[in-house]
C-alpha cells in the first residue's frame, strides 16, 4: 500500500450529504466507510451513532457540504426536462 497521510475526521461534524475526493475509511485507515465522491446518506450518520465511532480517515479533502446538489443529479434533472408530457 502507498503511503498517505491521513486526515481525521471528527463524527461529530459529519453531516447528510457531504463528499470527500478520496474515499474516507474507519480509524483503522484499512477499512472503507465510504467511497471517492460518494455522498454521506442517513445511514453512514446512523452506523456512526450506533457503533459509537469518534473519528474517520481520509487523504482527500471535502468536496460537497450536503447543501448543493452533486453534479450527477444536474445532469439527471436536464435529462428530465427533454422527456414529453403524457396527453
Amino acid at each position: 500500500m502507498i503511503n498517505k497521510k491521513f486526515s481525521k475526521l471528527d463524527c461529530k461534524e459529519i453531516k447528510l450529504g457531504m463528499r470527500f475526493s478520496a474515499p474516507v475509511f474507519f480509524d483503522d485507515g484499512e477499512n472503507m466507510f465510504l467511497g471517492e465522491e460518494k455522498s454521506i446518506k442517513n445511514y453512514h450518520i446512523d452506523a456512526i451513532q450506533r457503533w459509537n465511532i469518534k473519528y474517520l480517515l481520509t487523504y482527500g479533502h471535502l468536496i460537497g457540504d450536503g447543501k448543493n446538489p452533486p453534479p450527477e443529479s444536474l445532469y439527471m434533472l436536464e435529462d428530465l426536462e427533454d422527456v414529453e408530457e403524457l396527453n
